[in-house]
């Protein structure tokens, strides 16, 4: 399961944890849900904090690996191949110009 699945899932059950907690409180369902909503927050802030590190560890892995890739095409595209093959990969054989024919 990755880090941002249970990450999630912690501050829904730590929301629902607090309204639960609140359910016999005599007050608005709407102030209850602003109140747990605050306080899951807070709470999560310190009990989910080594799954929020572990997420943003993967969201970072996850840029770099997207920068790399972004660089690599714009190489491909400006025709700095890393093979060092300047060549076309859409060239066909024989076709060196295709607005002319076949010369003698």
């Amino acid at each position: 399961m990755s880090a941002a699945v249970k990450y999630t899932l912690g501050r829904i059950g730590l929301f629902v944890a607090v309204v639960a907690a609140l359910w016999p409180v005599d007050i608005d369902i709407f102030l209850k849900l602003i109140v747990a909503l605050l306080f899951s927050a807070a709470l999560s802030f310190f009990l989910l904090k080594g799954w929020r590190d572990e997420m943003a560890e993967e969201m970072a892995a996850a840029a770099e690996r997207r920068r790399s890739e972004k660089e690599q095409l714009r190489s491909a595209l400006a025709g700095d191949d890393a093979t060092g093959d300047t060549a076309s990969s859409t060239e066909q054989p024989g076709s060196s110009d295709p607005g002319r024919g076949p010369t003698a």
